[in-house]
């Protein structure tokens, strides 16, 4: 019988095409367990009944966690009108049915637009906002439900995609801390009709799209076979929108001290660095010449 050794000072993003029915967590710890790295985290959390792309961030690539939370992200939901749940989604205890004749697409088509764009968005009671020092799903599960501050969403695109057993399939492209099931209990209300969120699947966020995600069993036997750096991204994929700067030996030492470089070549804006052996430093701001760092991501 083989055996294979843990990885260890593995250090990446792998993408994962995250089953339903799983937490994100429950992706992490299995990741964790199966390469034996402490070191894991996810981008974005999404909920149990979705599926979709989950980027699993490993070792050092953990420092790229807060960049990718705060991208854009696109998602495929189903729309399922007639009905109102305290979850907002079909997993919810129905509060609402409504037997008025049915929507037809021209109606939905008509109020969409008024979802684009910046606006406010009050939160679910079943999400895990802290209010007062406690999250508001366990409050909901208590019966409880308290005012909650609208928060600041904006929407770049909604479209119809098609119809499947009488649900309305919408891409939506959206900012972070949207809630998508909120969104489809809005235009609920807004079709005077309430409706909840029957399905979700994200297909983008950031730099990466489901076309790059595994199956977690596919990423299990990978590991098995200890070829999991086939499928592994480095760091500074989730960078590619900036151009990319080699430093000197010298000017790779005083990054990594944490001194500012001075690069008078530079024109403003955010660059990758990498050092002259091709390891990437660091995500950079120039402006006038003067280069400070947004986040270093060199090994020790």
């Amino acid at each position: 019988m083989a055996i294979h050794t843990p990885i260890i000072a593995i250090s990446g993003i792998i993408i994962v095409d995250k089953p339903t029915g799983w937490t994100s967590h429950d992706v992490v710890a299995k990741l964790r367990g199966a390469l034996k790295v402490k070191r894991v985290g996810h981008g974005g959390t999404l909920d149990p009944m979705a599926t979709g792309l989950l980027p699993v961030f490993i070792g050092r690539a953990t420092r790229a966690v807060e960049f990718f939370e705060n991208s854009e992200k696109e998602y495929i939901a189903g729309l399922r009108l007639g009905m109102v749940t305290d979850t907002q989604d079909i997993t919810g205890n129905v509060l609402d049915l409504c037997e008025s004749p049915a929507i037809s697409t021209e109606d939905l088509l008509a109020v969409l637009p008024r979802f684009l764009g910046a606006q406010k968005q009050i939160p679910p009671m079943y999400s895990a906002i802290k209010q007062g020092g406690k999250k508001l799903y366990k409050l909901a599960r208590q019966g409880i439900e308290v005012p909650r501050p609208p928060r600041d969403i904006h929407i770049s695109a909604i479209e119809l995609l098609d119809r499947q057993d009488g649900d309305f399939l919408l891409r939506i492209a959206c900012s972070k801390g949207t809630y998508i099931r909120t969104l489809c209990h809005d235009i609920g209300q807004a079709l005077g009709r309430g409706a909840v969120m029957s399905s979700l699947r994200r297909t983008r966020a950031g730099g990466f799209s489901i076309n790059m995600a595994h199956r977690f069993d596919e990423i299990l036997e990978m590991i098995k076979d200890g070829c999991i750096e086939s499928v592994l991204k480095p760091v500074d994929s989730m960078f590619s929108e900036y151009p990319s700067v080699t430093l000197s030996e010298a000017e790779t030492r005083k990054c990594k001290n944490g001194a500012l470089l001075n690069i008078a070549a530079l024109t403003d804006g955010i660059f990758r660095f990498y050092s002259p052996d091709g390891e990437f430093v660091m995500i950079g701001k120039a402006e006038s010449g003067v280069v400070t760092t947004i986040k270093s991501f060199f090994s020790v």
